[in-house]
């Protein structure tokens, strides 16, 4: 099957694309790898060409090994996109990344003389010659976001890397890293409850930056279809599913799932068909483990909302005010 396509700063992707961190056990509670690895075939089954994954989802490079193994003999249907500096490498310096979820910081470590060594291990774990799009997970706080980029861009120099992406940056910084080398995608939380910054998203349109949004379905509450989380289910450190405040949160969401349900779409379809009539440069990559999902998102990108239904949808939107923090910054 094929979706329709957008452009990330010139490079092709199906409209909608899959996020590989929920394949990896302990992301959204377990998972065995025959289960993620039908699941991830499906989706390219299904058209998504964009697959999002990183060196620090899974334990010692799970998500990007099942990806590996999945994409082989089929490599060439795909776009992969991976991230790195998360998974701090034995002996370098880890650097305390602060974070709105309960346990406060990340670390990270994105200096240039180990960025080289992390796109190598990428290499190794996804079985392939190239990556895609490559990008930092997060910009190092004490390693400038130029110093970064100047290293992947030798990787694109060395045909090692395509396409450079950013993560969780800020438009000063990807301005910054745009000077230093032509930046393809920006990815950012972005979603009907969580909106992106304002003059990041100016500042990627100025700059013909993709968007990438990443958690484009609120970690799945914006399917209306989650009433309770587990302990061992990566979103019980986000404020906003707290029990009390993930009960309060769904009564808000009402009028948007009665909207969905009038228009004949999911709430997870019609939150996503929103995102991409937000700009024509935005990719969603939502993730999912069961077939019949991962289909429903993808039909989103054939599903065109007309001016008076997203002036309702803005309406809704207006009087939902998520409890709890709800963003990664």
């Amino acid at each position: 099957m094929t979706l329709p396509t957008r452009s990330l700063g010139g490079l092709d992707v199906s409209a909608i694309g899959f996020g590989a961190m929920v394949l990896s056990p302990g992301m959204y509670g377990e998972i065995d790898d025959r289960t993620a690895a039908a699941a991830l075939n499906h989706a390219i089954d299904a058209g998504a060409t964009l697959i999002d994954s990183s060196d620090g989802y899974g334990a010692d490079g799970h998500n990007e090994k099942l990806i590996g193994e999945a994409v082989r003999g089929r490599r060439d249907e795909v776009v992969l996109a991976t991230k790195f500096g998360f998974r701090v490498p034995e002996g370098a310096e880890a650097h305390a990344f602060p974070v709105n979820y309960s346990f406060g910081e990340l670390a990270v470590n994105a200096e240039p003389r180990y960025v080289r060594g992390y796109a190598e291990q990428s290499l190794r774990n996804l079985g392939t010659d190239r990556i895609d799009l490559y990008y930092p997970h997060f910009p190092d706080p004490v390693v400038p976001i130029e110093d970064t980029v100047g290293a992947v861009a030798e990787l694109v120099e060395a045909g090692l890397v395509r396409h450079l992406g950013l993560s969780n940056v800020d438009a000063g910084q990807l301005r910054a890293a745009h000077a230093v080398h032509p930046v393809s995608a920006v990815q950012a939380q972005w979603s009907m409850w969580q909106p992106i910054d304002a003059d990041l998203l100016a500042t990627a349109r100025e700059l013909g930056v993709g968007v990438v949004a990443w958690s484009p379905l609120g970690s799945g509450f914006l399917t209306g279809k989650v009433s309770t989380v587990s302990a061992s289910d990566f979103r019980s450190n986000i404020p906003r599913f707290d029990a009390e405040k993930l009960a309060a949160n769904n009564d808000k969401y009402a009028p948007v799932r009665a909207l969905a349900a009038e228009i004949g779409v999911s709430p997870g379809q019609l939150a996503l068909a929103w995102l991409l009539h937000q700009d024509p440069a935005v990719v969603p990559i939502p993730g999912s483990r069961t077939p019949a999902h991962i289909t429903e998102n993808l039909e989103a990108a054939r599903i065109a909302l007309t001016g008076p239904t997203l002036a309702r949808i803005d309406d809704a939107l207006r009087e939902f005010a998520p409890a709890g923090e709800g963003s990664l910054r």
